[in-house]
């Protein structure tokens, strides 16, 4: 058996294996074609910005050898080098930074594409709500964990490159610089080759050992507040999303209460961190308050014996703090380097999770609904089809249906009896069970939902969603819109505006009738979607959608006994043992003189 820690320390190392595996695609066939030409770029100004670096650092030399020497003419001769210098290298450094933002907005842009491409595709954004695993808020793990793990290894790149050069670069110069050094050790001289390299060595290791003590527990501590804040997020717009039944129930007491526990946690998680930070930042303050001086206390014997001139004591001094900087690099980024660990293991969860639900719709070895094409004129066939939860308890067992132009459906039953599942099924979005449901060749289903969704923009999009808002004119689009009882914003048709908020729950669902009639489905599933209008109005959708889409087929989930006048045929799910069945019966077609009284109720 494993130990907790050990299998989380697998789990740990699965997760980032799991998001490099997407993530260096960005290099690879299908990948940015500017990747490359990106990171080319990056590594050259690198090298020139170590190589300015290293000229600085000679300049430092030269101008304190001289200042020593009081010669004026090489003075005025070094002040005129140093600022083509210093213009280099601030022309490097800029050039560097564009290039370096540009590989992490291509990177995080071309991963978003995918991670959102495969999020949206089949339903699974649907689908990760009916699933047990631990890939909750998905929005939140795209638009700010995919951004910290794809900012934070360029700049780790970056960082490790530009450390590892400047340490071999630099340690070379204290190597020269610094010699030999004899040191008593009871009474035994003992000769201590490159002295200046072996304490800026010996100090990079005390700093790093020191940080990677007291930082033992950042990662953790990191990803605990993330995870913390984002479910405070996620409570704040829970209530945001339902603001009205919040209200009208008067439950704001016990949202905020919940709110602040959330909070709570959040400000517990953020203690924990500024303790990990205050720890961290004892070591990496004296380490840089150090640094600077612990070249100039070596060379001080040898500068005052006259071995060293100060301008050697000041490049070693400013050689030393570059390797001491160089070998610290993970000392400084310990902090960053969590946050990345965190972010990275948190988009790879939802990774996974895309991964179970693709790998589900390939295994033919699992209960799953197949989808195909029905023969002959039928629009819409079920054939033994049974749904499931992801778990495999059957909801409704064995249905048989077919469904021919013209037709009128009304699906009844208990509540909790799996009406809504069952449409779901024949929509796509719900694939666990058996048995197929195929769909006439050329044909389109439009399912009406009792909340539909009311997109961003303006009300003429709203209309016209799922299409896009070009495909029809503004005189169809309000001429839609009268039909339906909504003439009065015909005027505001082009405005935006929080649409969602401004149109009563009625006034969305006849929207939502608009729509039918400028899409114009084959079949249209109606899920309780006349639930918020009165029985009046009801009729009036209802009798105008039987007019406008003869030829549809219609099938109506509803619990209003109402409604069964504009429907021929009504099937009812019956709870029975392993599942719930359809019970269908054939009604006689409702009489026009009797739909007429209903639309004039």
């Amino acid at each position: 058996m494993l130990s907790m820690a050990r299998a989380a320390r697998i789990e740990h190392r699965d997760l980032l294996k799991r998001f490099w595996k997407s993530a260096r695609g960005f290099w690879g066939a299908r990948g940015d074609r500017l990747a490359w030409v990106l990171t080319g770029g990056l590594l050259v100004l690198i090298v020139v910005h170590v190589f300015l670096q290293y000229r600085i650092n000679v300049w430092n030399r030269s101008i304190f050898d001289a200042i020593e020497k009081k010669d004026a003419s090489v003075v005025l001769q070094l002040t005129a080098i140093f600022f083509p210098l210093v213009a280099a290298s601030v022309a490097c450094s800029t050039t560097q930074v564009f290039v370096r933002m540009g590989i992490q907005r291509h990177w995080r842009g071309w991963l978003a594409r995918g991670v959102v491409g495969r999020w949206l595709k089949n339903g699974r954004y649907y689908q990760l709500n009916l699933i047990d695993d631990r890939h909750q808020n998905p929005e939140y793990r795209i638009a700010e964990d995919l951004r910290v793990a794809t900012d934070a290894p360029v700049d780790f790149f970056a960082g490790v490159t530009v450390a590892c050069l400047s340490a071999a670069t630099f340690i070379v110069v204290l190597w020269k610089i610094g010699g030999s050094v004899f040191v008593q050790i009871f009474n035994v001289s003992v000769v201590v080759p490159g002295f200046l390299v072996v304490a800026a060595v010996v100090y990079a290791v005390v700093a790093s050992s020191l940080m990677a003590v007291v930082g033992r527990h950042f990662v953790s501590v990191s990803i605990e507040k993330n995870q913390a804040e984002a479910e405070y997020r996620y409570a704040l717009m829970r209530v945001r999303e339902n603001g009205e039944s919040i209200a009208l129930l008067g439950g704001e007491a016990e949202e905020r209460a919940d709110i602040q526990r959330s909070f709570g946690n959040v400000i517990n998680k953020w203690a924990l961190l500024c303790g990990q930070h205050m720890r961290t930042t004892v070591v990496s303050q004296g380490s840089s308050l150090l640094a600077p001086v612990v070249p100039i206390l070596l060379c001080a014997p040898k500068f005052l014996e006259g071995e060293m001139s100060l301008g050697q004591v000041m490049q070693a001094a400013s050689a030393f703090a570059i390797v001491q900087g160089a070998f610290g690099w993970l000392v400084d980024n310990y902090p960053r380097l969590a946050d990345w660990n965190g972010s990275a293991r948190r988009i790879a969860v939802l990774m996974t999770s895309l991964d179970r639900l693709r790998s589900d719709e390939r295994d033919e070895g699992l209960r799953r609904i197949k989808r195909g094409q029905a023969a002959g004129p039928a629009l819409l066939h079920l054939d033994d089809l049974s749904v499931t939860l992801d778990d495999g308890t059957t909801v409704v067992a064995r249905s048989r249906m077919t469904i021919e132009p013209g037709q009128r459906i009304l699906v009844a039953g208990e509540s909790g009896s799996g009406k809504s599942t069952l449409v779901r099924a024949i929509a796509g979005l719900w694939p666990w069970g058996s048995g197929r449901v195929d769909l006439g060749a050329g044909r389109r289903l439009f399912l009406l939902p009792q909340k539909p969704y009311i997109p961003s923009g303006s009300l003429a999009r709203a209309v016209a969603y799922p299409g896009a808002v070009e495909t029809w004119s503004q005189h169809q689009i309000c001429a839609a819109l009268n039909k339906v009882g909504l003439g009065h914003l015909e005027k505001r048709v082009t405005e935006e505006a929080s649409w969602d908020q401004i149109l009563s729950g009625g006034e969305k669902q006849r929207l939502a009738f608009a729509r039918i009639i400028l899409h114009r489905p084959d079949i249209i599933v109606l899920d309780e979607a006349t639930s918020a209008l009165d029985a009046r109005s009801q009729s009036r959708m209802m009798t105008l959608l039987d007019q406008e889409m003869r030829d549809a087929a219609i099938v109506s989930v509803a619990h209003r006994a109402e409604l069964e006048v504009f429907h021929g045929r009504k099937v009812t799910l019956e709870r029975c043992p392993g599942g719930a069945r359809l019970v269908s019966r054939i009604q006689s077609p409702p009489h026009p003189v009797m739909r007429g009284a209903a639309a004039s109720l």
